[in-house]
């Protein structure tokens, strides 16, 4: 699955997070504690392990969303869909290793009577909203990595 590049508001972001892809991975994937390191999230509560079926209830930028795990690929991708106010999500990430980081790509996409209405503030809040995830998951990865005992090589 992936987001909806014809849907009437749709965007994407990239960052390069200098960190391991396995602690990317492992901060993006558990959501319970997005609302220590992500401002836009105020609460969550999720229903289940990580895997495809699984619901979610968060806060985001002052919405209520109600979303459901559609894919998980380990340490290389997740989908979820989302409603809220008649909105329908698809918003997907993916993670590709590089010589210096990992690239985390995420897009999403939004549907519906509302997105149709209100395509343009939507889209612009939507960019706003990815680059300042990916912002939140770059510092917060690379916090903990700088916390991680380094190798002693001798």
């Amino acid at each position: 699955m992936e987001a909806n590049e014809k849907a009437p508001v749709s965007a994407g972001a990239d960052r390069l997070i200098f960190a391991p892809r396995g602690l990317v991975w492992g901060v993006l994937t558990d959501l319970n504690r997005w609302v220590e390191w992500n401002p836009d999230v105020t609460s969550m509560e999720v229903f289940g392990p990580l895997s495809p079926g699984t619901r979610f209830k968060w806060k985001a930028g002052g919405a209520s969303i109600v979303s459901t795990v559609q894919e998980v690929e380990e340490e290389e991708r997740i989908v979820w869909t989302g409603r809220t106010m008649g909105i329908r999500a698809i918003h997907t990430w993916r993670l590709d290793q590089e010589e210096k980081g990992v690239r985390v790509r995420t897009e999403e996409s939004f549907d519906g009577l509302v997105a149709r209405l209100l395509a343009g503030p939507l889209r612009k809040m939507l960019v706003k909203s990815l680059s300042a995830g990916l912002d939140a998951l770059a510092e917060e990865c690379e916090r903990r990595r700088a916390e991680q005992p380094q190798d002693i090589k001798g």
